[in-house]
């Protein structure tokens, strides 16, 4: 089969190589899936440039979320079980940890439906209880994982402010449906948000960001506001005042979704069915911009990584030449 593999960390575009292997052999309690379409995260980047927490054996196959296909023929969500990444023609993965693609969605979006709508489900519902009617911040709106929590956002019932970076970013983040979008390179943040919400501030402030990001956001949090600190795309990681969250009254809340898989899984699978739902009843589409055959992983990766894509970027090895088979 065909796999892209990382035999040495380095930028995507220049580490990864696209090679003629063996298909993987399941281990005991995994199954063997075809991959149908196999979503770009953020990790993926990370993991090539040897920055990620999780580090495979080189040389590994990255590709950290799929829509597959089972021997009997059912669509499944997977992260598959590296070093054997779904940016290949197969890919394995954990039975038990398997989910039904949902009906509603292709293979594309069903692959984009997992990480980013399970961080988004567990960060707004599970750890900061955004209610209808509050006003929710999202930074990178526009993005794969900032995308899932605007329309998770809007679905709740709240207001949704989206930050950020560019005028064509920008009419993304208004088709998803924010009701307030700021331009982070055209205005400035803080004033923009204090003006959107008569100098209340915002009650839940979800961030993949970092940096100057994060710390916009204990500018603008709105009294007793919860922070979702969900990663840190910009590089840089940020050193909390915590006098500053006693003064101001508010709230920092950190998120590793992945822990969820082995602390409660059974809450994964509840997540899981939430998404189904709303994707069931049109509430939800995750926002794939580009479907790319499996011979343009690596230049679309490395279009993640330099932060130029919106939505999701999918990997769909069934395309030739980039058109749909």
């Amino acid at each position: 089969m065909l796999a892209w593999q990382v035999h040495e960390n380095g930028e995507p575009s220049e580490v990864m190589r696209l090679q003629e292997v063996e298909r993987p052999t399941p281990g005991d309690g995994q199954v063997l899936l075809r991959v149908r379409a196999a979503n770009i995260n953020f990790p993926d980047v990370l993991m090539c440039r040897g920055h990620y927490q999780v580090r495979p054996p080189l040389p590994f196959t990255p590709g950290v979320e799929i829509c597959g296909e089972t021997e009997d023929g059912r669509r499944v969500i997977a992260n598959p079980a590296l070093p054997y990444g779904g940016f290949a023609e197969y890919a394995v993965a954990d039975a038990a940890a398997l989910l039904p693609a949902p009906d509603a969605l292709d293979d594309a979006e069903a692959a984009a439906l997992h990480i980013g709508y399970q961080t988004g489900w567990f960060g707004l519902h599970r750890r900061a209880g955004l209610e209808a009617g509050e006003t929710l911040l999202v930074h990178a709106a526009a993005g794969g994982v900032g995308s899932a929590a605007v329309q998770l956002g809007k679905a709740a019932g709240a207001r949704v402010i989206g930050v950020v970076g560019g005028a064509d970013k920008a009419a993304v983040a208004r088709e998803l449906g924010c009701d307030v979008v700021v331009d982070r390179r055209a205005e400035d943040v803080v004033a923009a948000v204090k003006e959107a919400t008569g100098g209340r501030g915002a009650d839940v402030i979800y961030d993949p960001v970092g940096g100057d990001a994060y710390t916009q956001s204990t500018k603008v949090v709105a009294f007793e506001g919860r922070i979702v600190v969900v990663g840190f795309a910009s590089g840089a990681i940020p050193s909390p005042g915590l006098n500053h969250a006693l003064v101001k009254n508010y709230s920092i809340l950190g998120l590793h979704w992945g822990l969820y898989h082995t602390k409660n899984p059974k809450l994964v699978q509840h997540c899981h069915e939430q998404l189904t739902d709303l994707a069931a009843r049109g509430a939800i589409k995750p926002l794939v911009s580009e479907r790319v055959p499996l011979a343009g992983a690596a230049a679309a990766v490395q279009r993640v990584g330099d932060g130029v894509t919106t939505g999701r970027v999918a990997v769909v090895p069934a395309l030739e030449n980039g058109a749909a088979a």
